[in-house]
């Protein structure tokens, strides 16, 4: 077993009630006190929790599940109720945008404040220096004042210093979703060369699919607590399909308007009213929109009627790019093709999301269904080629 760097055990945070009139002042009065400050609201209870050095972990929930405090609870920001957080090795944070840096101070002063909390000072720095201000990419504000930073560029120059750092453990909040499409794309290749070099990520996000394609394990926090914890393609889809039973239980209907990208058209090219025969070819064709110019990517996913998962790829894995319609700036197409179908006869379902340009956010979801029909006594989901040998 690797070692590990984070160990939580029992942990618990909990603030005092302050909703009525008088409640705050009463809850500092019984802490000034030494007593417990009366009513309480519970924000996480009984999270137990290992990070190995080398691991991907990922924390996934609703908003208000309380990710972001459990991520403070371990980088010590915030102090537990109960439980305990071992640590060990250096950690690097990005879970709030400027935290740490210093509004009245340029962003080369900030790097140097910044790098020396790291253990990175002297000539480590000095030789490190160009690197960072390469990667944050701002050009001539790299030397202006912090405060005048956009939100995006105030992200460049934290991941810039982790970057260079390389810390034994990076926690981050959601913060790549800020940012243009090149340097969101230089971020995700850098955690990938870091993950492959042995770094350990811990990563809160929204984006079920960057969930899978980053880390291993992930935990599925519902309410303070653990819902769910394992392998992170096995969470995502536990959570997916609550949040699905969920709408339909609310009855929930969709938003006015479509999303800013979107599944405009998708349709199962060559068969004949959603039958397919096993083994024979599945042309998916889509057609998407979203903001002229700016060139989405598709997700495409195969699932069994009840929704089991059997497979999964984006264009941006692919590095495909949808067509443009040169007709109108804002439509784009492309077209999937599985050329002989390894699944097994039965009752299937294409789901495909429209995603954004950095292929970090699902915007939409389209879903078709099909049938493939013909003889089959193997079991589970696909018919993989074999033969028999006798010894």
């Amino acid at each position: 077993m690797s070692p590990a760097l984070v160990e939580v055990e029992g942990l618990a945070k909990r603030y005092p009630a302050v909703g009525a009139r008088g409640d705050r002042i009463a809850a500092l009065w019984q802490l000034l006190r030494g007593r417990s400050p009366g009513r309480e609201i519970e924000v996480l209870s009984g999270i137990d929790l290992r990070i190995a050095r080398g691991e991907s972990m990922a924390v996934i929930g609703e908003n208000g599940a309380g990710k972001s405090t459990l991520l403070k609870l371990i980088t010590g920001t915030l102090t537990p109720s109960t439980g305990m957080v071992r640590r060990h090795g250096r950690i690097g944070a990005l879970l709030e945008l400027g935290a740490g840096f210093h509004p009245e101070h340029s962003g080369r002063d900030n790097v140097r404040m910044a790098a020396a909390i790291h253990g990175l000072a002297g000539a480590a720095l000095a030789a490190k220096l160009p690197e960072i201000e390469d990667f944050a990419g701002i050009g001539r504000y790299f030397d202006e004042p912090v405060k005048h930073y956009s939100s995006g560029m105030v992200v460049r120059l934290g991941f810039a210093v982790i970057a260079a750092t390389r810390p034994d453990l990076l926690i981050t909040d959601e913060v790549l979703a800020v940012g243009d499409e090149r340097f969101q794309k230089k971020c995700i290749r850098w955690i990938d060369g870091y993950l492959a070099d042995g770094g350990t990520l811990l990563l809160v996000s929204h984006s079920l699919y960057h969930v899978r394609k980053l880390c291993r394990q992930a935990i599925w926090l519902h309410e303070g607590r653990i819902a769910a914890q394992g392998e992170a393609q096995a969470v995502a889809q536990a959570y997916e399909t609550w949040l699905e039973e969920r709408d339909r239980d609310e009855g929930s209907a969709a938003p006015a308007g479509r999303p800013e990208f979107h599944v405009e058209r998708l349709e199962l090219v060559g068969n004949h009213g959603a039958v397919l025969e096993a083994g024979a070819s599945l042309v998916i064709e889509a057609g998407l929109r979203g903001p002229p110019g700016e060139r989405p990517h598709l997700l495409v996913g195969l699932v069994r009627a009840d929704g089991t998962p059997v497979y999964g790829v984006s264009s941006e894995m692919d590095e495909v790019a949808l067509a443009a319609d040169p007709a109108d700036p804002a439509a784009w197409r492309i077209r999937l093709h599985f050329p002989a179908l390894a699944l097994l006869p039965g009752r299937y379902r294409v789901r495909a999301h429209a995603m954004d340009p950095e292929a970090l956010r699902l915007f939409d979801t389209v879903e078709r269904d099909f049938e493939l029909r013909g003889p089959a006594r193997e079991l589970g989901l696909v018919r993989l080629p074999h033969h028999w040998e006798r010894p």
